[in-house]
């Protein structure tokens, strides 16, 4: 039996060799491109407390037949438009209304 709430989970490699694991938080297409938006995955909970909220970004990329998920920061003004779209639509996934559902504590 599958777990619908499993995290999807990426081992990506960094340009020193280094792996790391990381949860999806949202995909998105704009302008025919796609990108991603993850976050360093710790299997701990305490752990990902002591973790600074790190949001990465990628983009998709096709080499041959294979998507690659790659950084794209070097272009400064495109890293910052999609940067700011992720964060609205995480916002917007993630907030919710205090007085809609009485409050943390009711």
């Amino acid at each position: 039996m599958l777990n619908e709430n499993a995290p999807d989970l990426y081992t990506l490699e960094d340009e020193d060799g280094k792996e790391q694991v990381f949860e999806m938080l949202d995909v998105m297409e704009v302008d025919g491109e796609k990108y991603f938006a993850l976050t360093p995955y710790y299997e701990k909970p305490e752990d990902m407390l002591e973790d600074a909220g790190e949001v990465v970004i990628l983009k998709s990329v096709f080499e041959g037949d294979e998507e690659m998920m790659v950084s794209f920061d070097e272009n400064e003004e495109e890293y910052d438009r999609i940067g700011e779209l992720f964060m609205k639509r995480l916002e917007e996934m993630f907030d919710y209304d205090d007085e809609e559902d009485g409050g943390l504590y009711s």
